[in-house]
């Protein structure tokens, strides 16, 4: 059986071409001429050159293959011009899901994300029913994966065999970029986070992941939302994970929100004069107010997803970014 991954050179995606190619899976990979294909090197895999805001280059991409995942996305806070994350996120999004049903395939796994959900106040976690009031989402990226995760569920009632799969901060091995949640890693191994803020996240292996696209494929039900999450922690508790596995002495001055929120506003404004990229922007800050907390017991229970500890998904990042010199300090 041949499947089509769009998105196969970035993080998730080469994890999931990677799943696919162990389960025994004939694969192909969409990518844009130009494209970064480290992550590809050695694996033994078809391209198609295209783009996914090209419904035509996804329909030839498609021909001979009974599944699509489509897992390409503009994952990042910062997207200039902005209207980019919404051509990409939403309408390559719609150009996929449309090429599938044109062309009838079996099933189809649609990467959506945590922020395309709801989240309950304090620190209690969301699941896959908790509301989203689209008003209060914060961000072009959160706002875009929303909007996309709608055009999925849409696409799921016209009767598109869709499942969608919603992973929380994946943390492992092939984050190239790396994405934020790789940067916060790194940020800590090269000594660039001396202070931390009082927020919460759901760490999950991107290995985990990666099965969780094809436990979805085999086993999800149409139309449903899976939360590919694993553990809830506070970014206290992630930084002394970190701090055991690597020796390293993990930040103790916790930054007060307002006087870095307006900070926020300030580095914002100087990137959009001199074309650079924040570190932080001011959508970053307001959602580093809320717990990001998930219950992924929904793909435990319906899939059989593995629920690998934060630590060892840790680990794992650590690991790979020593070994890929991505740390610039000394024992970091």
């Amino acid at each position: 059986m041949k499947a089509l991954v769009t998105g196969g050179t970035g993080f998730i995606g080469a994890n999931v071409v990677r799943a696919l190619l162990a389960r025994g899976y004939r694969v192909r990979v969409l990518l844009r001429p130009g494209s970064n294909r480290r992550n590809l090197e050695g694996l033994q895999v078809e391209l198609a050159w295209g783009d996914i805001r090209d419904r035509g280059s996804l329909e030839r991409a498609l021909e001979g293959c009974s599944l699509l995942f489509h897992v390409a996305a503009l994952y990042s806070f910062w997207v200039r011009p902005r209207n980019l994350i919404y051509e990409v996120n939403v309408e390559g999004t719609r150009n996929a899901l449309q090429a599938a049903l044109e062309r009838g395939l079996e099933r189809v796994v649609y990467t959506s994300s945590v922020a395309a959900l709801g989240l309950p106040k304090g620190k209690e976690p969301a699941d896959e029913e908790t509301p989203v009031e689209p008003e209060a989402i914060i961000g072009d990226y959160k706002r875009s994966k929303y909007l996309a995760e709608q055009v999925a569920l849409q696409f799921a009632e016209r009767g598109l065999p869709v499942v969608i799969v919603n992973p929380s901060l994946p943390v492992g091995p092939y984050d190239i970029k790396p994405t934020p949640s790789g940067r916060i890693i790194l940020d800590f191994l090269n000594r660039r986070m001396p202070a931390y803020m009082d927020t919460g996240m759901n760490i999950v292996d991107v290995e985990d992941v990666a099965l969780g696209h094809l436990l979805a494929a085999e086993k999800g039900r149409v139309g449903e939302r899976y939360i590919l999450g694993g553990e809830n922690l506070t970014m206290k508790e992630l930084l002394a994970l970190l701090a055991e596995i690597t020796g390293l002495p993990a930040p103790k001055i916790k930054l007060p929100y307002y006087p870095l929120l307006g900070l926020s506003y300030l580095n914002s404004a100087f990137c959009t004069l001199t074309g650079a990229t924040p570190r932080m922007t001011p959508e970053t800050i307001r959602m580093s107010r809320h717990y990001m907390f998930y219950n992924p017991s929904k793909a435990v229970r319906e899939l059989g997803f593995p629920q690998t500890p934060a630590r060892t998904a840790l680990q794992k990042a650590v690991d790979w970014f020593r070994a890929n010199g991505y740390v610039k300090v000394r024992g970091g």
